[in-house]
């Protein structure tokens, strides 16, 4: 595999660095939700916002490269609809990872609470005070990530199918620190 199959080190970076600023912001939720409202509660609830503002801003960093930077061939014979799939399926995962944040943002928005990053910066209140819209905006935050959830296990599973079953190199294109399998073209 010559360096020009891979992705590119900062599409690299951006994958892995979004992927566990989500990872953590969404195990912080499902920990802090159910907690008493405490300072601690409180802090949790920050540190998760400052989570998604920065996954928000690298998702945009993301699109922008992916934008400008193709992505590497694929050296593998894949059918059809699993290229389709897996075009499909990246458009909705960028999607996700940016509506996600902006519905956090939003919901604090309406709840009257605002979104001050890293205790410093405050940002601008995106809706007008309004409960029953920051109810409806919560279930929606929360539903959009179980649903990234999902395609990010279904995500992985492709990844791993190609790596493991099908022995070819597209799951190794992502990954910074294991060298291409030589002469493989995968068996698709």
């Amino acid at each position: 595999m010559r360096i020009a199959e891979r992705y590119t080190g900062t599409a690299i970076g951006l994958h892995w660095l979004i992927f566990a600023l989500i990872a953590a912001g969404f195990a912080l939720a499902v920990y802090m939700v159910d907690l008493p409202l405490s300072p601690l509660k409180l802090k949790y609830f920050a540190w998760h916002k400052w989570l998604g503002v920065t996954v928000f801003a690298l998702a945009l960093v993301r699109i922008g490269w992916r934008l400008t930077h193709r992505p590497p061939p694929h050296e593998a014979a894949i059918a059809r609809w699993q290229r389709s799939a897996e075009g499909a399926m990246h458009v909705v995962l960028y999607a996700m990872i940016v509506v996600i944040p902006l519905t956090g943002w939003l919901y604090s928005s309406a709840a009257g609470v605002p979104t001050v990053y890293l205790s410093v910066m405050r940002l601008p209140d995106l809706l007008v005070k309004d409960y029953a819209l920051a109810e409806l905006l919560k279930a929606v935050h929360v539903t959009f990530n179980y649903m990234l959830l999902v395609l990010v296990v279904i995500h992985s599973a492709a990844a791993l199918q190609h790596h493991f079953i099908a022995r070819d190199n597209v799951f190794r294109r992502m990954l910074p620190c294991i060298k291409p399998r030589r002469g493989n073209t995968g068996n698709a």
